[in-house]
């Protein structure tokens, strides 16, 4: 008889403490993190060239190797982008990290805008870095970043950011699908 009693007198304290527990108010949510002034734009950069390896992200079959040269007005982009969607049409963006660390690569963060030297929040008209992919699943790339600079610091300097490859399957567009590092040469 005393071993019930205390059974069920453990139990009701059991019920209390669960139920003052869930009536606790919850702590507030820490003030979003203040972004950082964006850095002024340099007129050129340090370096004349970069590459970017691309590697698989998403468990795809994806990869290639981009070189980027500085030219008057940005900096230019060329190479072969293999294991794509046949005759797909993809998207190459610039994003603000230079981390392909995660599977899916979101470590490399947002999209960057050199134009501007942040991230980018503003509705893509879906032509900015546009790649098309032949029937082997390759897409050649020639492509001009305005604004961009490499090497040197300045709020539009692309050298450390990351190249994505946004996917064109069904299901999973703009899925992210290759990452690779732009490393000043």
């Amino acid at each position: 008889m005393f071993l019930l009693r205390f059974r069920s007198t453990c139990a009701a304290l059991a019920l209390l403490a669960l139920a003052a527990c869930a009536s606790a108010p919850r702590p507030a949510p820490a003030p979003p993190a203040a972004e950082a002034a964006p850095l002024p734009p340099a007129a050129s950069g340090t370096a004349r060239s970069a590459v970017a390896n691309l590697a698989s992200a998403s468990g795809t079959l994806v990869s290639g190797r981009l070189t980027l040269h500085a030219e008057t007005g940005g900096v230019r982009v060329r190479g072969d982008i293999g294991g794509l969607v046949r005759n797909g049409t993809h998207n190459l963006r610039l994003h603000a990290r230079g981390d392909c660390s995660a599977v899916d690569a979101t470590s490399a963060g947002a999209e960057f805008d050199p134009l501007r030297g942040v991230l980018t929040r503003e509705p893509d008209p879906g032509d900015r870095g546009r790649i098309v992919a032949d029937a082997r699943g390759v897409a050649a790339v020639d492509l001009l970043l305005p604004g961009a600079v490499l090497g040197g610091g300045g709020g539009n300097d692309i050298g450390g950011r990351a190249l994505l490859v946004l996917g064109a399957t069904p299901g999973a567009i703009g899925a992210r699908v290759a990452c690779g590092v732009i490393q000043i040469a």
